[in-house]
C-alpha cells in the first residue's frame, strides 16, 4: 500500500527496515578518516601541505584586508582627516602603516589592501586547483583499488550481496569521498583556519570584543553539535537506503521479462516503495536538520553586528583604551569571519558524516578476504625428452605440462597435462553446518565425457565448481592429473578448464573478441574455427559487420540460441583439456541443438568434458552418467547400464519425463 507523504516522513525510525542501523562511533569515524588521510597523503606527499600553506596564505589576506580597512584607513587617516589623532596603538599595524602622510598615505594604503586581496584571490585560485587535483586524483586511486580487490574476492563474497548494492559503492559512495575530499574537507579546514588567524587579529586589536565574539561562537557552535548529533544517524541511514534502493533498482531491470510474464508488475511496484519510502524518510530528516543550521547561524551572526555595535558604542564612549571608531568598523567584518566558518563546517558536517558512511562501505568491501591460493603448481609449456617425458620450452609447442616443485627439496617433477579428474570422498557445505554434497567419488579418464543428471538443487553444478576451486570443499579430495588441486594454483587450474553457463554473459566489445575472451593471444583464423566448430560462423558472417559487430553486455539484438553459441565458440577458442558445459544448450531449440551437437562432438573430441544437462537427449551418448538426488551420487554407469539396472535413471528415462527438474 502507498504511503502519503506526512506518513513517509512522520514514521518513526523503528518501523523502518533501516531503523536499527548503528551509526558511526567516534572511534570508527577517526579510523576511517586517518585511513582516508594516509591515501591522499601517499598520493600528494608535497601537494597537500602546499594547499594548507595557501590556505594560511589565503586566510590571512582576508583579516589583514579587514584590519586595513577599518583600522589604517579608517581608524587612521580618516580619524586624521577629520582633525582626530590615529586610533592606532598596535605596534604590528603601526609597522603596516605607510609612511607618506595624508592623503598620499591613504592612496598608498589602498593599493597596499588592494594588492593583499589580489593575493587572496590568487591563492584562493591556486589552493581550488590543488584541492581538485588531489580530491578527483584520490578518487581515481580508491575506484582502482576497490575494483582491482572485488576482482580478487571470492565467489561467496558476492553470493551475499546484490550486485546493486556493490555498484552502489562504485556511483554513490565513492562519488559522495570525492565531494568530501575535494570540497568539504578543504572547507574544512579552510574554516578552521580562518578562525584561528581571525581570532589572533581580533585579539591584537580588542580583547573586550574578542571576547563578545567568542561568547556568541560558542552559542553557534552549541547549536551546530546539537544539531548534526541529529542528523548524523539519518545521513548514515541515507546512505545506507540509497544502496539497497539501487540494488533493487538493478534486479528489477535485469528481470523485467520474468516480471512481466507473472504479471509481477504491482508487487515490484509495492516493494520499491517501501525501499523508496525509507530512503525518502531518512533524506527528509537529514535534510530538516540540515537546513535549519544555515538560517540560525546566519541570524546569530545578524545579532553579533548589534552586540558589536552596542558593546563598541558603550566602550568608545567611556573611552576604553583598545576601542575606537576603526576598531568597532574592523570587528564587523572580522566578526562575520569568525562566525561564517562555523556556518560552513555546520553544512559540511553533514556532508562529511554521510562521506564517512560512504568510505566504512568502501573500506568494507576493501577489506574483505580475497581469495586465498596456496598453490605452487603451475602450467609450463612443454616438450618431449628422448623418453617422451616432458621438459619446460621456450618456444610454442602446443603442449603444457604441470611443473611440480616439492615442499621437501627433493626436486622437480614435469607432469603432462592431459584432463585426468578424480574427487575422493568430497564433502561440501556452502554454510559450514549445512553440507549440500556428502561422499561424492568420481573418476574421469582423460577424453571420457561425464554427465551429471538429476533434480534441480540436487547438487550438479556445485560438483563443477569445486573443480574450479570456485568454493573449497570440507572434506575429501580432488585430483588433477594425480595433483591435488589445493597444490596448484588458481590461475593455471582454471586455464585449463572452459565452462559453458546456462546464464550467457556476453561483454561490450565485438563478436571476435567475445569469442576471444579466454584466450587474448588467439589469432583471427583461430576464432573463426571455433565458430565453425560451434555453427555459430554462418549467423555471425550475416551480421552487420559480421565478426567485427559490436555486442553490448546482453548481447541485444541476438536471440538467446545465438549467444549461447557465441559463448560455445568462446570455449571452443581456449582450446582447454577440460569443458564444462552447464545445461549449455538448454536455451536452443531442438533444431539448433542438433547443429550444435555436432559442432560440441568435435569440441569434446580429446577432452575431458562434464555436462550438465536436464535434457536426456544430451546425456545419452556419455561414458559415464552419475545420477545425484540431495547431494549423493545414488546411480553410476553408462546409459545403456543405467537402464539395464532399472533404477532412478532407468525410471526417468522410460518414464517419459524428459526434463529431470
Amino acid at each position: 500500500m502507498k504511503r502519503s507523504w506526512e506518513e513517509v516522513t512522520s514514521m518513526p525510525s523503528k518501523m523502518k527496515r533501516g531503523g536499527g542501523r548503528r551509526r558511526l562511533t567516534g572511534k570508527e569515524a577517526a579510523r576511517i578518516l586517518k585511513r582516508l588521510l594516509k591515501t591522499m597523503f601517499s598520493l600528494y606527499p608535497w601537494q597537500i601541505p602546499l594547499a594548507l600553506i595557501v590556505m594560511f596564505i589565503n586566510s590571512g589576506a582576508a583579516v589583514i584586508g579587514s584590519l586595513f580597512t577599518g583600522q589604517i584607513v579608517i581608524g587612521h587617516y580618516l580619524s586624521l582627516a577629520l582633525g582626530h589623532q590615529s586610533e592606532i596603538t598596535n605596534p604590528l599595524l603601526l609597522a603596516l602603516l605607510p609612511k607618506q602622510d595624508f592623503p598620499e598615505g591613504l592612496t598608498v594604503a589602498i593599493l597596499i589592501m588592494a594588492g593583499i586581496y589580489l593575493v587572496g584571490i590568487a591563492s584562493a585560485y591556486f589552493y581550488q586547483i590543488m584541492t581538485s587535483i588531489i580530491g578527483q586524483g584520490t578518487q581515481k586511486k580508491i575506484r582502482d583499488e576497490v575494483f582491482m580487490h572485488m576482482e580478487s574476492l571470492p565467489l561467496s563474497y558476492f553470493d551475499s550481496r546484490t550486485h546493486g548494492d556493490i555498484m552502489s559503492i562504485y556511483t554513490n559512495d565513492i562519488d559522495t569521498l570525492r565531494e568530501m575530499i575535494s570540497r568539504v574537507m578543504p572547507m574544512l579546514i579552510n574554516s578552521l583556519v580562518t578562525m584561528a588567524v581571525v581570532l589572533i587579529g581580533m585579539l591584537l586589536s580588542s580583547w573586550v570584543l574578542a571576547l563578545v565574539v567568542l561568547g556568541f561562537g560558542l552559542i553557534i557552535l552549541l547549536i551546530v553539535f546539537y544539531v548534526t548529533s541529529q542528523s548524523a544517524k539519518f545521513f548514515i541511514g541515507q546512505q545506507r537506503a540509497l544502496g539497497a534502493t539501487d540494488g533493487y533498482i538493478e534486479e528489477m531491470i535485469s528481470g523485467q521479462k520474468v516480471i512481466k510474464v507473472f504479471n509481477h508488475e504491482e508487487a515490484a511496484k509495492e516493494g520499491f516503495d517501501k525501499l523508496n519510502d525509507e530512503l525518502c524518510y531518512y533524506t527528509t530528516k537529514a535534510q530538516r536538520f540540515s537546513m535549519i543550521l544555515g538560517p540560525v547561524v546566519n541570524n546569530m551572526s545578524n545579532l553579533l553586528y548589534v552586540v558589536i555595535g552596542v558593546v563598541g558604542a558603550y566602550g568608545y564612549a567611556n573611552a576604553w583604551p583598545t576601542i575606537g571608531v576603526g576598531i568597532i568598523v574592523s570587528f564587523f567584518g572580522m566578526g562575520r569571519s569568525f562566525t561564517m566558518p562555523i556556518m560552513q563546517i555546520s553544512n559540511q558536517i553533514n556532508m562529511l558524516t554521510m562521506a564517512l558512511a560512504g568510505a566504512q562501505r568502501i573500506f568494507e568491501l576493501m577489506d574483505a578476504t580475497p581469495e586465498t591460493d596456496e598453490g605452487y603448481v603451475t602450467l609450463v609449456m612443454a616438450k618431449e625428452d628422448e623418453s617422451g617425458r616432458p621438459i619446460p620450452s621456450d618456444s610454442f609447442t602446443g603442449k603444457w605440462a604441470w611443473k611440480h616443485p616439492h615442499t621437501d627439496g627433493s626436486g622437480t617433477d614435469y607432469v603432462w597435462m592431459k584432463g585426468k579428474v578424480n574427487l575422493y570422498d568430497v564433502d561440501f557445505g556452502y554454510r559450514p553446518d549445512k553440507l549440500v554434497l556428502h561422499d561424492i567419488t568420481l573418476y574421469a579418464k582423460p577424453g571420457q565425457k561425464v554427465a551429471f543428471v538429476g533434480p534441480t538443487g540436487a547438487g550438479k553444478t556445485t560438483v563443477t565448481n569445486l573443480l574450479n576451486r570456485f568454493y573449497d570443499i570440507a572434506d575429501g579430495k580432488i585430483r588433477i592429473d594425480d595433483i591435488n588441486v589445493n597444490k596448484i594454483k588458481k590461475h593455471d587450474l582454471r586455464r585449463t578448464m572452459a565452462v559453458v553457463l546456462q546464464e550467457t554473459n556476453l561483454f561490450t566489445a565485438t563478436v571476435k573478441d567475445n569469442i576471444r575472451y579466454g584466450n587474448p593471444e588467439a589469432t583471427d583464423e583461430e576464432v573463426i574455427q571455433a565458430a565453425k566448430l560451434a555453427n555459430a560462423h554462418n549467423f555471425i558472417e550475416m551480421l552487420p559487420q559480421g565478426y567485427d559487430t559490436m555486442l553490448d553486455g546482453a548481447g541485444a539484438g541476438l536471440s538467446q540460441g545465438q549467444r549461447q553459441l557465441i559463448s560455445i565458440a568462446r570455449a571452443a577458442c581456449t582450446n582447454p583439456p577440460i569443458l564444462i558445459l552447464d545445461e549449455a544448450t538448454s536455451s536452443i531449440d531442438s533444431r539448433t541443438e542438433k547443429l550444435v551437437q555436432q559442432g560440441m562432438d568435435a569440441i569434446m573430441k580429446g577432452r575431458t568434458v562434464f555436462v550438465i544437462a536436464h535434457r536426456l537427449s544430451t546425456v545419452k551418448n556419455s561414458d559415464v552418467i552419475m545420477v545425484l538426488e540431495s547431494g549423493r551420487i545414488i546411480e553410476r554407469g553408462s546409459h545403456d547400464e543405467l537402464i539395464a539396472a532399472k533404477g532412478k535413471y532407468y525410471q526417468l528415462y522410460t518414464g517419459g519425463k524428459e526434463d529431470l527438474a
